[in-house]
């Protein structure tokens, strides 16, 4: 792998001068490969990872798996396309599953309102033939991150 694309993806807050010197290139090159990347659509974004079970009144988060027929001419693409246009998706896999062929991370205020999207919105979507629902109730390790922040969380988990 890419030796910036590997920094980058544990900390995007490095400026361009601390990656040049970590690498030992200019900064001017870190610059260009970085502006590269982004053209080439490599690097899509950079986020910050939030510990949301420390937040209050964050929500819930669910893993909703999506049994799909897939189309001749796109296979899953058109139907993954539909699942992620949603606002409350936060992100959607191919998987390779006897049972389910995507996964959708979604986000929502309730249990309820997230179990309204998967019976209103997903299982009533042409070629979707089937949906499992399963609810986030403790973020441990996100985006190589660990949520553990001492002991004391740990025992509490």
């Amino acid at each position: 792998m890419n030796k910036l694309l590997e920094i980058l993806s544990r900390n995007a807050d490095f400026t361009t001068s601390q990656l040049a010197a970590m690498l030992g290139v200019s900064e001017d090159e870190v610059i260009r490969q970085i502006e590269e990347y982004k053209e080439k659509g490599i690097i899509k974004g950079t986020t910050t990872l939030i510990n949301w079970d420390k937040v209050p009144d964050a929500g819930v988060m669910a893993l909703i798996e999506l049994k799909v027929t897939p189309k001749p001419e796109t296979g899953f693409d058109d139907i993954a396309k539909v699942v992620m246009s949603y606002d409350n998706v936060e992100s959607v896999y191919l998987a390779a599953s006897s049972r389910y062929d995507l996964i959708a991370m979604v986000k929502g205020n309730t249990i309820q309102e997230i179990a309204e999207f998967v019976s209103k919105r997903l299982s009533t979507l042409d070629n979707v033939i089937g949906t499992a629902t399963s609810f986030v109730l403790t973020h441990y390790k996100s985006g190589g991150v660990s949520f553990c922040d001492s002991e004391e969380d740990d025992e509490q988990r």
